[in-house]
């Protein structure tokens, strides 16, 4: 079995998604609030998105952490790397449970998945895939130093739900990483 990372930040640990994730997974994905492009979604489809991230990390060797707050050992969240067939870009994607919003977690874990992605994985740039609606993610990406490009489009079936880019260089990222440290 390959040997997959763990990123450990101040308050947070990434690591690989194991299945004690699942049950706040699929609370995050089916609370009216869901953020997520596609909206809230039940426990079925919620459970065949939720394998998407280990079998990532198996066939591409990459994929989205779970995110776990050390103080509790809880699952948090999602945040990491992601660029399936036909997607607009390499993406550091996100998403949160309710009660993990507001903490800045999205933003801390997200710095160290961008460190991982320019750094580990050698991208050379990284754009976030957000609903034109989704505020919370916008302010995250705005804190990360990413730009709005503009409208962008997704794969079927998810080219149905209006998007904007946003993204900056490794470059970029790097001219501002000292917010972070």
């Amino acid at each position: 079995m390959a040997q997959f990372p763990t990123i450990e930040t101040q308050r947070l640990l990434l690591r690989v998604p194991e299945i004690g994730d699942f049950g706040r997974y699929a609370e995050t994905l089916a609370h009216p609030s869901a953020l997520h492009i596609g909206g809230p979604m039940g426990r079925h489809e919620a459970w065949r998105r939720f394998l998407q991230m280990p079998g990532a990390w198996h066939v591409q060797g990459f994929a989205m952490f779970s995110v776990i707050e050390k103080a509790s050992g809880r699952w948090m969240g999602q945040a990491g790397p992601w660029c399936p067939a036909d997607w607009p870009g390499t993406e550091i994607g996100y998403s949160f449970h309710p009660d993990a919003r507001g903490k800045g977690y999205a933003t801390e874990a997200c710095a160290a998945a961008m460190d991982y992605a320019f750094d580990v994985l050698g991208w050379d740039e990284a754009i976030h895939s957000i609903a034109p609606a989704n505020a919370a993610s916008q302010a995250v990406a705005m804190r990360l130093g990413s730009r709005n490009r503009g409208p962008g489009t997704l794969p079927p079936p998810l080219d149905q739900h209006p998007i904007e880019i946003w993204g900056q260089t490794r470059d970029e990222w790097r001219a501002s990483r000292e917010r972070f440290a």
